[in-house]
């Protein structure tokens, strides 16, 4: 307990015996021997522990006796000490020398004679604590106590006797409703006109002893509320209460208040004055809180006294705590959901409090720019005992004042909880520019506490008001950046990054959700994103902390860092939309995009019209080169989301058909021509195969599903006889008929383009993956062969057991000659996705071992060969797709390893990123090679002066421990200890932070290995013996 300024003791309370030296005056145990025999029970009785008090046993008779034996021992000669510092103790205090000598009213005089032997201890104790010290104790030896320490005996009979004191002082003379608990009120033992100087004389003696820590102690901790109640009746009760006392010392009595008050634990404050104010009128006691004592209704002046009095404790500094703890402190104590839903409701009953604007303050304004700091810092507490509460009372409080005051919980709350985040945000006001290189704008420890913070504030709270989604918004960029790096490093922040944008994204209006992943994707400007020369850097504690760097000199490493962020920002927003699929929302954004693509086709149709002149000026380049950057963004996001999260479009087959029906509608009105005929095919096709996966098995179609998909027959129909592509026509027919038909006969096409969607195997004779992908993605809807028959009657009735789902009957287990003639002669198309499908389709009759493309397999390659030349990339790639590598094994890695050995840094680079493409085609089977290899990875790795060629050379450890998993202690046994040392070499001295972190995944994952080969998991099986 703190030890402020001293207060000025009461007039009508005793001195201190100032001059007496400490060796004239009376050992503290011969007071604390008197002390005793005042308050020695009657023969026969003995007292209990912990019972109510002292004067429960003691009657008026025995109180007689013990002070007559009192005063018969006083007059012994061994008490002489005591005896003349109690003469002078009472002769400084007129009222309790008078009630000490009133025998006609035994406890008032018991009263007086305990807190006269008190203030004598007071002073006993006083005296002691100013003599010289002790010496000092031999070294190694435990220090002496102080001279003025009680012992536990001694402790524990100035506890009893304050207690009697407090009993038999202050509580007969307290009316009802101050101080006390409901029950039969306490006798009036005097007049009411020597009422208030007997609780004057009473309540000043104790607040002098409350003067010395040693009696402040159990005085304070156990009856703070008796006093408070007297000082409080004393100085601003009503005169009729305390009749008798002077104005002056009416003043002494508030400012004696005010002394204890401040001077005692702001929590053990709040909760006594919680107790004097009282229950609330008509109010019943809370589940849970029946068993204990019921608090008295408190009389109105004490009431709006206690008010002000807890207001003052508010609005001190640190006073938010502490009248939460006060409050809280002790809530919930018993186990199960009673008391857990006291706990929630003391949190909720504490966040109110601290909501409203007391009336003492001088403006909303000022109360708030005083507690909001204090509301926030209640976020931070570390204990985890009690932080669960603080952080409920806290989130509640932000809660309550953001709708009660809008504006002032933005200017209070919610903009300095997010300032970490709006720092390093392109905003105009921040001279990021200005800032050298290298300054750290958000510390590591700033950061974290911010994003949890966002976290148990947003999420946890989880209210879904337009004030916390407008103030989010802004800053849904920079926390979007940051769950991109934490997902691509080692940072625990990834997890409360993603709960904060799934979030958002949940409890906001679909439309504003939409544009915020559009935003995120960066398709429009709508969010405030990371600043251009701001990046993240990994903290030492798991973090993230934001610096600034210098700008790219170099446009090609410029274009280079731009693309691959995009591409990172994009691939990180499919896997947040991966955990949207319940609500929708991923499935909507999908159709979103779609429409996207679609509208970027009829732009490159309309843009030869509307382009600008040759010579225009430099803001219409400028634009017209944003525009062509957003509509490739917009080819890769839906790219990406197809591969990745397709399927979610599947939960509503009314979105999908609307969206169908529009691109059908444009196909027939215009077809793929000139420069935007890949959009425009490619869009065509993606809706064709969202088509033929619903009727392939991707959802359970209903009776009503046909109904809205019978919208597109029309379609279907005029784009079978106008589409220029026979292929296309030819699904669009299949498509028709196996709607009309309810999927009962579903050609070949519609089962094979269904497989290659979805990602299935398709049947024997069916195309193979890669040929079906094609089928569903490249332009044209172009399939890899024709179908060689239709689903007979029989098969039709099959299928019409399970409706909705298409059956196909089995093709031929090998393609007909002609077919593979046609493959043939569709490789040299002009039309570059007609060809890379038909050389997409040989690859896969090639992987599949087909007898006939095995016979004539050297014109294949010619064709493979003669397409490489292709300028087209999409043609190109889909000719080195032959799998060539093993049987040319030796001679690639013999070229990549001396292409590691290159003069030129970046061709060295790209050879190991190679040789770790080829040990994962070869299946890690490298064989004897595997010296050679290693010894390449060891020295690049330990001696290679260029950053990203070591790195380069780390990640190829990475990938061959991570594509063996177990097998690599079989596989890389003679040389898995030299990848183990040159890791561990890596992460002592490397200095480059990417090499350092690919060094520790291959750590993470050669311990993950280990542990799996060490200790195999325990697995349970049951044996079945028969018993002979």
């Amino acid at each position: 307990m703190a030890a402020p300024r001293r207060a000025p003791p009461l007039p009508a309370g005793p001195k201190m015996a100032g001059g007496a030296e400490p060796q004239l005056g009376p050992e503290p145990e011969r007071v604390v021997e008197a002390l005793e025999l005042l308050l020695r029970p009657p023969a026969g009785a003995r007292e209990r522990d912990g019972e109510a008090g002292p004067e429960s046993a003691l009657r008026p008779e025995t109180l007689r006796s013990n002070a007559a034996a009192l005063e018969e021992r006083l007059r012994e000669p061994g008490w002489a000490a005591l005896s003349g510092l109690r003469r002078a103790v009472l002769a400084r205090a007129p009222a309790l020398a008078a009630g000490a000598a009133a025998e006609a009213e035994p406890g008032w005089a018991a009263a007086c004679g305990l807190l006269a032997l008190l203030l004598c201890l007071k002073e006993r104790l006083s005296a002691l604590a100013a003599a010289p010290a002790a010496p000092a104790p031999a070294p190694g030896a435990a220090p002496p106590p102080g001279a003025d320490t009680l012992s536990v005996a001694q402790g524990r009979a100035v506890g009893r006797a304050l207690r009697a004191a407090v009993g038999l002082g202050l509580v007969p003379y307290l009316p009802p409703g101050v101080g006390q608990r409901l029950g039969p009120p306490a006798p009036a033992l005097a007049s009411p006109s020597t009422r208030g100087a007997r609780l004057y004389a009473a309540a000043a003696a104790l607040a002098e002893l409350a003067q010395h820590p040693a009696l402040a102690t159990p005085l304070l901790t156990r009856h703070l509320g008796l006093l408070l109640a007297s000082l409080c009746l004393l100085g601003h009760g009503p005169a009729a209460l305390s009749e008798g006392i002077s104005e002056a010392e009416r003043a002494r009595c508030r400012e004696t208040l005010r002394h204890v008050l401040d001077r005692v634990y702001q929590p053990l404050v709040v909760r006594e004055l919680l107790v004097l104010q009282g229950r609330p009128k008509q109010s019943s006691p809370s589940p849970g809180e029946e068993t204990k004592a019921s608090l008295a209704r408190a009389p109105a002046w004490l009431r709006r006294l206690c008010g002000q009095l807890l207001s003052e404790r508010l609005m001190r500094p640190g006073g938010v705590q502490a009248v939460v703890r006060g409050i809280l402190e002790g809530a919930g104590g018993g186990a199960g959901a009673e008391a857990a839903a006291v706990d929630w409701r003391k949190c909720d009953a504490v966040a109110k409090i601290l909501a409203s604007c007391p009336q003492q303050s001088l403006s909303p304004q000022d109360y708030y720019g005083l507690v909001c700091p204090q509301i926030l810092d209640l976020l931070h507490i570390q204990d985890k005992v009690t932080a669960r509460q603080f952080q409920r009372v806290a989130t509640s409080t932000l809660l309550a004042v953001a709708r009660e005051q809008p504006q002032l919980a933005q200017q209070h709350l919610l903009q300095p909880l997010l300032t970490p985040l709006r720092r390093c945000t392109e905003a105009p006001e921040l001279a990021v520019e200005d800032l050298p290189a290298g300054t750290v704008l958000v510390t590591e420890a700033e950061l974290s506490s911010c994003v949890e913070d966002v976290f148990k504030v947003y999420v946890v709270g989880n209210d879904s008001s337009s004030l916390l989604l407008g103030s989010l918004q802004p800053v849904l960029g920079v926390v979007f950046s940051l769950y991109s790096f934490s997902r691509h490093n080692v940072s625990y922040l990834s997890s409360p990054c993603q709960d904060i944008l799934l979030w958002f994204l949940e409890q906001s209006a679909r439309e504003a959700a939409l544009a915020v992943l559009e935003a995120l994707a960066g398709l429009s400007s709508r969010l405030g994103s990371l600043h251009p020369r701001c990046r993240f850097r990994l903290g030492s504690e798991g973090g993230a902390a934001v610096v600034v760097q210098d700008t790219v000199s170099d446009e090609d490493e410029a274009l280079y860092q731009k693309i691959s962020s995009e591409q990172c920002h994009v691939e990180n927003l499919v896997e947040l939309l991966s955990h949207c699929q319940k609500s929708g929302l991923a499935g909507d954004f999908f159709i979103h995009c779609l429409k996207a693509l679609t509208r970027v086709a009829a732009e490159d149709e309309a843009a030869p019209a509307s382009a600008a002149l040759p010579g225009g000026s430099l803001l219409e380049l400028e634009q017209d080169h944003a525009e062509q950057s957003r509509k490739l963004l917009v080819l890769q996001l839906v790219a990406t989301l197809c591969e990745s999260v397709s399927d979610t479009v599947f939960t509503d087959i009314a979105q999908v058909v609307e969206f169908v029906a529009a691109v059908l509608q444009r196909a027939c009105a215009s077809p793929a021509h000139g420069p935007g005929a890949a959009v425009e095919t490619q869009t065509l096709a993606m809706a064709m195969g969202l088509v033929a996966a619903m009727l392939g098995g991707a959802v359970q179609l209903q009776p009503s599903d046909f109904s809205a998909l019978k919208r597109l027959v029309p379609l279907l129909e005029e784009l079978s006889h106008t589409y220029p592509e026979p292929l296309t026509q030819e699904l669009a027919t299949d498509l028709r008929i196996a709607i009309c038909t309810h999927g009962a006969f579903c050609p070949g096409t519609v089962g094979s383009t269904a497989a290659s969607v979805l990602g299935r195997k398709p049947g024997p004779g069916a195309p193979s993956p890669d040929s079906a992908a094609s089928a569903a993605t490249s332009p044209g809807g172009v399939r890899p062969a024709p179908r060689h028959g239709r689903s007979s009657p029989s098969a039709a009735r099959d299928g019409s057991d399970e409706r909705g789902t298409c059956h196909e009957t089995p093709a031929a287990d090998s393609p007909a000659p002609g077919a593979l003639q046609e493959l043939l002669v569709s490789a040299f198309e002009p039309q570059p996705p007609a060809r890379a499908a038909a050389l997409r389709s040989l690859t896969g009759l090639i992987t599949q071992r087909e007898p006939e493309a095995l016979r004539r397999q050297d014109e294949l390659l010619q064709v493979f060969l003669e397409n490489l030349q292709h300028e087209d990339a999409f043609v190109y790639l889909s000719a080195i797709q032959g799998d060539m590598v093993l049987k040319h094994r030796e001679p690639l890695v013999q070229a990549f390893l001396r292409g590691a050995q290159d003069p030129d840094g970046t061709l060295r680079a790209s050879s190991l990123c190679n040789l770790g493409e080829l040990c994962q085609r070869l299946g890690f089977q490298l064989g004897s090679i595997i010296h050679e290899v290693t010894s390449c990875l060891t020295a690049t790795a330990k001696t290679d002066p260029e950053p990203e060629v070591r790195r380069a050379a780390v990640h190829v450890v990475v990938l061959l421990l991570r594509g063996l998993s177990e097998k690599a202690t079989e596989v890389l046994r003679d040389v898995l200890r030299d990848l183990y040392r040159l890791l561990k070499h890596v992460v002592a001295a490397e200095r480059d932070g990417v090499t350092v972190l690919h060094a520790r995944l291959a750590l993470e994952e050669l311990d993950a290995v280990m542990r799996r080969v060490l200790f195999p998991p325990q697995v349970l099986q049951k044996k079945i013996v028969v018993l002979p």
